[in-house]
């Protein structure tokens, strides 16, 4: 009897967090999902620095061109700062505080508001000068050629700008929408920072309305960001998310009238199922249709509709043709860096489904309708996948679990520390490490790698750089789901 006791109550431990929703720490992961940021930082690091491997670097930068262009974030595993993705980093990390920051508890939502900062001064030192627009510093051919640490980096730190004779409609409306959004997650903390940065949101969407054109279709710029970060889908859909974030961020209705009056010819009508760096297309359907959903603007109701279309292609249940997944569920997408995609449609998922809850509205699938509990269901999908819930048993952030990455490719992370080795490492020098099979000595903590590929497998190779790169726009939209499943473990 006594026996038999003791099996039954060895059943119930083992079925218990079947019974009571096994979940991830999800808090734990949005801490360093955060931290992360601190790792990519460029310029001079403050006292409170917690990513203590890391030293200052690029403290000159902008000096080639007679200007101050110290500080912001290298974008993924180099040493380039690459101003196109570092705004929609920027964007993203503050749209991620505005729909769940107050979720976050105190500290993470201080550090959270820190790592937005750390941009957002980069970027308003971009937009300082008349007619010019700072797009870039370093070289990236010769940066790539080198496996070298931040603060050893003896490349050339080349400037790149648009002008009015050489425009970047792209860069500049996706700067002028990171400054609107961070002007809306940090004005309780500092309004009068929050005008500056508003401020620098006209002016920078100004500068891309009156000189249009993207930034690649000029020589010298594409061979300096090409083929990194060159717009392949034109400029007209940051026009429309410039414009977007400043209509929320100001209310000032001639943003509105423009949406209304240059959507059609902006291509908003398109209905390009995709988000990121480069295609903003969802995520404005998305951001544009809170107004609609809250019955305050009905011309915006096409908005709406091509929301819930793109809502349909991820949910099992719309007969809409579906974007590619894993055999293991993770959204997949060929080309580059495939988690980028995953962070950011989960952001755009829970997002959208707080939109239509908070207004009692649904997906419209056709035949169907989709709740918000679905798309939530679908995000979570996502984040627990990347946090250990896959095939490999492993997440892929770096610190998070008991498995994770350990060869990343990032080449402060994989070089020895200054701490642990003051002498300069040279260009070429760094390159014993890079082939070394051996776990990176500086673990960044909180980087999500590209991941695994549509196999499921992941190889932890640092020379493939698709899989094992972090970057931070990878991060960015990752903080604000984190930030919902912390306080929403459950679900």
């Amino acid at each position: 009897m006594e026996l038999k006791l003791c099996s039954l109550l060895l059943h119930l431990l083992l079925l218990l967090p079947l019974l009571v929703g096994a979940t991830h720490n999800y808090g734990d992961a949005l801490s360093k999902s955060i931290l992360f940021f601190e790792g990519q930082r460029s310029g001079r690091l403050p006292p409170d620095q917690r990513v203590r491997w890391r030293r200052d670097s690029a403290i000159s930068d902008g000096s080639e061109a007679g200007v101050d262009l110290e500080g912001g974030y290298y974008d993924a595993g180099d040493n380039v700062k690459f101003g196109f993705p570092m705004a929609f980093t920027t964007t993203m990390l503050a749209w991620s505080v505005i729909e769940f920051g107050e979720l976050m508890p105190f500290d993470e939502l201080r550090n959270a508001a820190t790592a937005v900062r750390w941009a957002s001064d980069y970027l308003l030192k971009t937009i300082a000068y008349p007619n010019r627009l700072f797009i870039q510093v370093g070289d990236p051919i010769r940066d790539h050629n080198c496996w070298e640490r931040p603060e050893d980096m003896d490349t050339l730190r080349t400037v790149y700008s648009v002008s009015s004779e050489k425009p970047g409609s792209d860069v500049a409306g996706e700067t002028a929408a990171a400054l609107s959004a961070a002007s809306m997650a940090l004005r309780q903390i500092d309004a009068g920072y929050a005008d500056r940065l508003l401020e620098g949101a006209f002016k920078a969407f100004e500068f891309a309305d009156t000189y249009r054109g993207a930034y690649s279709d000029d020589p010298e710029l594409k061979a300096g960001g090409c083929p990194f970060y060159c717009d392949f889908d034109g400029y007209q859909d940051e026009l429309l998310w410039g414009a977007a974030w400043l209509r929320r961020a100001s209310q000032n209705d001639s943003f509105l009238n423009y949406i209304q009056n240059n959507g059609k010819t902006l291509g908003a009508d398109d209905n390009i199922n995709e988000f990121g760096w480069d295609n903003k297309h969802a995520g404005l359907n998305i951001l544009v249709s809170k107004e609609f959903l809250e019955g305050k603007v009905f011309s915006l109701q096409s908005y709406k509709e091509s929301a819930d279309s793109f809502m349909c292609t991820l949910v099992p249940e719309s007969s809409s043709p579906h974007i590619q997944y894993t055999p293991g569920g993770l959204i997949y997408k060929p080309g580059g860096s495939n988690m980028q995609h995953v962070t950011s449609i989960a952001f755009l998922l829970l997002t959208y489904a707080n939109y239509l809850s908070r207004t009692s509205q649904y997906v419209n699938c056709g035949s169907i309708a989709i709740s918000p509990a679905s798309l939530r269901a679908q995000a979570k999908k996502q984040v627990d996948y990347i946090l250990g819930d896959n095939p490999s048993k492993m997440s892929y952030m770096v610190g998070y679990g008991d498995k994770f990455p350990q060869r990343i490719h990032h080449r402060g992370s994989s070089l020895p520390s200054i701490a642990n080795h003051s002498e300069f490492i040279a260009c070429k020098e760094g390159t014993i490490y890079f082939n070394s099979s051996n776990p990176n000595p500086n673990p960044l903590i909180g980087a999500i790698v590209g991941g695994p590929g549509e196999d499921d497998i992941y190889e932890d190779d640092r020379a493939d750089f698709r899989k094992s790169e972090p970057t931070t726009y990878i991060n960015a939209p990752l903080v604000g789901v984190l930030a919902y499943f912390a306080a929403n473990p459950n679900l």
